[in-house]
């Protein structure tokens, strides 16, 4: 475990990496920042995998509330999935998600690629900060079977 101190705005912040979290932090969490509506927070099983099955998990701290996360499946050596990147809404706008994504960019190989699907709301986020946009994403929603016709 890893952690770094930022200080801003009057407010120390620490940022820890792969430090343990408990499921209903994680649940107040995405519900402080509004990326709650977009995850299934009312189904505990499934947030409890989301938290006990990352494998790279930087979070933002101020005092003992966490206040931020980048949530991430990864190889270390080509691909991070940045799943979530959530930070509560009174510290929006304040740096804590773009430091998020550097920690989470540190932890990796020197070719890993950093992969993300952005909230509508923070889509032009994202090109700001350095990512490219990648129109070549497909999802096949859970249910949905794999269609056994030829193209």
């Amino acid at each position: 475990m890893q952690t770094l101190t930022a200080t801003g705005d009057g407010m120390d912040i620490d940022y820890k990496v792969n430090t343990p979290i408990a499921t209903d932090q994680f649940i107040t969490l995405l519900r402080e920042s509004t990326l709650g509506e977009r995850r299934p927070v009312e189904d505990r099983d499934c947030m409890e995998g989301m938290v006990r099955n990352s494998n790279l998990m930087v979070t933002a701290w101020c005092g003992d509330k966490l206040i931020g996360i980048a949530r991430s499946m990864t190889d270390f050596y080509f691909a991070c999935y940045l799943s979530d990147l959530a930070v509560h809404e009174k510290f929006q706008g304040s740096g804590v998600g773009r430091q998020l994504q550097s920690i989470t960019q540190a932890q990796l190989g020197p070719r890993c690629k950093l992969i993300l699907l952005a909230a509508p709301a923070a889509n032009s986020y994202y090109a700001h900060i350095g990512y490219t946009n990648n129109p070549r994403c497909w999802v096949l929603e859970r249910g949905q079977a794999i269609s056994t016709r030829h193209a």
